[in-house]
């Protein structure tokens, strides 16, 4: 038989579309064709592909003109996936397997020049794309055990690609020699069992900040944005990175989803597996390191941190494009990367969280240190951050610096594990009275779930005027007082609830 088809999955960001290899042996002048619009990297697949299957002791069939299509043809393919499933079509071409006993499987995986198998991103976007199709998936060591976490998914791991020859040999064929035949090289995978949770810096370090660890905590409550604002060495770096430790453990479906978003750039880790994930870039960060881009598109640190945090530190030193960028997906939850001939949606429903200091120097309003910034430099600093951006960030928090004599003899606050531990009954509250978190509430629901007395009503009317809030400013404030009221348990909004709301809404980091 002188054409096979192998099947295999491109992947156009999360979305795994298959793609059918189909290869043709011809008689002729000899060559190897590939085409599909293949990438770069796909079209070096022909050399990886002939020192493999001859330094595996197979047959290359140089002597024939082969033609590789990767079909469908204007469906972009990159990276070195195809690799495997190419050479497995010669070899069923040539007949040294049985092209008939490859139907319901994929296949992918890089090859080496002895053949054996590495690793492939997105592995797991693949195997959630296999969870409604009856299909079988061969992948590579280190790719194999990432789609095994997809529960319902029969994955199989090959180590080389005699071990795949071996599984589709003709009936009657002779065993093919290996100069170091493996053990285990094809085996079944089951479903891999989730590793405990990882320990993660404990808010017991940070002493006192009171009112900025309440902060966090209606934060992780209710799943709302928060800028931290204080003097260098204030604890605000320290602060947001124990803030992933508040929040609820994930659920099954959203570890899936941020594992294949970190699969799709290789930073996944089996270790991180179920761990929310806390994404730090640089100020220096572009515009679209932080939201994803590229030809392929990629995942930019926004859609790495879903279900997770996005710590900003330094928050004005960000370029205004990058921050600028962060308005629709904090939103919205989503971002959609638009180019001429691609476009990718990635989720990107992540907690943001900022800190600045409040002018240059870091030192306006600090009374332990004068402040050497003009009333000009502090203005422009401060309005590096537009209003638009941080009218969508719900809590505006100062951070006062601590004298060093109260630093010494303030005593261990509270662990995160106690303050999780009402941040997650809070949240419980919230999903059974309606299905998602307070900062997820829009529209006629904000007037459904966080209904207010005539009291509550007249003041925050009175403090919205007074503070020329926007409609945007005065819903978040809504649903900041729903999450401290979920916290409290209590299930009405009461006067007290909607004026510490009051106090984390401002007009912008100078008003602090």
């Amino acid at each position: 038989m002188s054409l096979s088809l192998v099947q295999s999955r491109a992947l156009l960001g999360l979305e795994a579309t298959k793609v059918i290899v189909e290869v043709h042996l011809a008689n002729g002048l000899p060559s190897f064709t590939l085409v599909g619009l293949a990438d770069l990297e796909v079209k070096e697949a022909r050399e990886r592909v002939r020192c493999a299957i001859q330094n595996s002791g197979l047959e290359f069939p140089s002597n024939k003109r082969i033609t590789v299509n990767l079909a469908p043809a204007d469906l972009p393919k990159d990276s070195g996936r195809l690799d495997l499933p190419i050479a497995l079509g010669i070899l069923a071409a040539s007949g040294q397997i049985d092209g008939q006993r490859l139907d319901g499987y994929e296949f992918a995986g890089e090859l080496s020049l002895s053949g054996a198998l590495r690793p492939v991103r997105g592995a797991l976007a693949m195997a959630l794309t296999l969870l409604d199709v009856s299909t079988c998936l061969v992948l590579p060591p280190g790719s194999a055990e990432e789609a095994a976490l997809v529960p319902g998914i029969t994955i199989y791991r090959a180590r080389h690609l005699l071990d795949v020859v071996r599984q589709f040999a003709p009936p009657g064929a002779a065993p093919t020699e290996t100069p170091d035949p493996p053990d285990d090289g094809w085996c079944r995978l089951e479903p891999a069992a989730p590793p405990s949770r990882a320990e993660l810096p404990d808010m017991a370090d940070v002493k006192g900040q009171a009112g900025a660890k309440r902060a966090l905590e209606i934060a992780a409550a209710g799943g709302h944005s928060l800028l931290l604002v204080g003097p260098p060495g204030s604890g605000k770096s320290m602060l947001a990175q124990r803030f992933a430790g508040l929040l609820p453990d994930m659920l099954a479906q959203e570890a899936l989803q941020s594992a294949a978003i970190q699969s799709l750039i290789g930073r996944f880790s089996l270790e991180r597996w179920g761990q929310r994930p806390t994404c730090a870039p640089h100020h220096s960060a572009s515009a679209v390191a932080l939201v994803g881009g590229g030809s392929p598109p990629r995942p930019g640190e926004i859609s790495l941190a879903h279900h997770g945090v996005l710590f900003l530190d330094e928050f004005p030193e960000f370029s205004r494009a990058a921050l600028e960028a962060l308005r629709e997906p904090l939103e919205t939850g989503t971002i959609t990367i638009a180019r001429a001939a691609k476009r990718a949606e990635f989720p990107a429903r992540f907690q943001l969280i900022g800190a600045m200091n409040p002018c240059p120097c870091g030192y306006l309003g600090s009374a332990a240190h004068h402040c050497r910034c003009t009333p000009d430099q502090i203005s422009r600093y401060q309005s590096r951050l537009s209003g638009p951006l941080l009218d969508r960030i719900d809590l505006h928090v100062e951070v006062p610096a601590l004298a060093a004599d109260a630093l010494l003899s303030a005593p261990a606050g509270e662990s995160s594990a106690v303050m999780r531990a009402r941040c997650v009954a809070a949240r419980e509250r919230a999903m059974a009275r309606q299905g998602k978190t307070n900062q997820a509430l829009v529209g006629h629901e904000i007037d459904l779930y966080a209904p207010l007395d005539a009291a509550t009503t007249h003041f925050l009317h009175t403090a919205a005027l007074r503070l020329s809030w926007s409609a945007r400013s005065t819903h978040r404030t809504l649903k900041i007082a729903r999450t401290i009221a979920d916290l409290a348990g209590s299930s009405a909004i009461e006067l007290v609830h909607a004026a510490e709301a009051m106090q984390y809404r401002h007009n912008g980091p100078g008003v602090l």
